[in-house]
């Protein structure tokens, strides 16, 4: 996946707010779309990594991604859009 496959990036009200009370959860999120952008779909379940990468070669999916934050085991999702028109940085309960 390319880096303009991800469309315009966006972080919810809660992301934003623990990278700014966490550089190490920052750096977190960093690393984690860096992976993300590299097919690297974190913790996500064999069945939606195969519809990730059914996606990404089609272009007419949804992706959805799973990564643990190892300091405190909190789970963030990474959602790109159908159209690659917006990716969305969150916490599962934000959704």
């Amino acid at each position: 996946m390319k880096n303009s496959e991800l469309g315009h990036i966006v972080v919810t009200r809660g992301i934003d707010e623990k990278t700014k009370e966490d550089s190490g959860f920052a750096e977190f999120i960093n690393e984690s779309v860096l992976k993300y952008v590299v097919c690297d779909w974190g913790d996500t379940c064999e069945e939606d990594a195969r519809s990730n990468n059914e996606a990404v070669e089609k272009g007419d999916a949804r992706i959805l991604a799973v990564y643990t934050y190892p300091k405190t085991g909190e789970k963030i999702w990474i959602i790109t859009e159908w159209d690659r028109s917006v990716t969305t940085i969150l916490f599962p309960h934000e959704y």
